[in-house]
């Protein structure tokens, strides 16, 4: 039986003008070797380098008690803080999105060009292993906020499967002033969708889509408004 591996996926939320909200979905490349072609949520393996000391100094927000409280006891503190550092880093290197705070706490927004610009580049450095998330932080002078990041699912891939994840699904809201890529490395496309339009989608050939992202689906259809959302789930900036 293939042992699996420790993976964190994130679904990034953002309200819209009716009251209720979209999530972002998107498409893996077709020559990925897990899941190739089908639409996701952005995320991917827990690393040594998400929980590493550099890492773990540039964490705010969480301690590693609370991760593992939340996780269970068979994770150390430090890998258990590393599942949550694995959401934001997928999350930068996938689309774009920072989560991220300044030494004084204030939330960060990427809101002028030259800003994107810079962070673009160090994007692309990390995905090709020229940077790390660490490093790249330390070098913007930020902080990985995990605050930002609620854990509320685990699935494991069935052992019938030559790939095999241990992933925990977490949920966090768009940071105001951030745009996710359309496109990247690991994303050949991504569209914001409201969950009930998406599961309305799963049976077109253009949709491909499987569990458990068509279960987590199912859950935030549940909600109608983005308030009651955002207040079962604890959602914060």
């Amino acid at each position: 039986m293939v042992q699996p591996r420790n993976a964190s996926t994130v679904v990034l939320l953002r309200p819209d003008e009716t009251g209720g909200f979209e999530i972002l979905l998107t498409r893996r490349p077709e020559t990925m070797r897990f899941l190739g072609g089908f639409y996701v949520f952005p995320g991917g393996t827990v690393h040594r380098d998400d929980f590493s000391p550099e890492m773990l100094r540039r964490c705010r927000r969480l301690t590693g008690a609370e991760a593992r409280q939340i996780l269970g006891s068979h994770h150390e503190p430090a890998e258990a803080i590393g599942h949550w550092v694995a959401v934001a880093r997928e999350l930068f290197e996938e689309v774009g999105i920072l989560l991220a705070v300044d030494e004084s706490g204030e939330a960060f927004h990427a809101i002028d060009e030259d800003t994107r610009r810079r962070l673009e580049q160090k994007r692309q450095a990390i995905v090709h292993r020229q940077l790390d998330f660490a490093g790249f932080l330390e070098s913007e002078d930020l902080y990985c906020d995990l605050a930002q990041v609620v854990y509320f699912d685990h699935w494991v891939t069935p052992d019938i499967y030559s790939m095999r994840f241990d992933t925990r699904f977490y949920a966090a809201i768009l940071p105001s002033g951030q745009i996710p890529l359309t496109c990247s490395e690991e994303v050949t496309h991504s569209l914001w969708i409201k969950p009930a339009e998406a599961l309305a989608r799963m049976n077109r050939r253009d949709f491909p889509i499987l569990p458990p992202t068509t279960t987590v689906l199912q859950e935030f259809s549940r909600f109608l408004t983005w308030e009651n959302l955002s207040t079962e789930f604890k959602l914060s900036r």
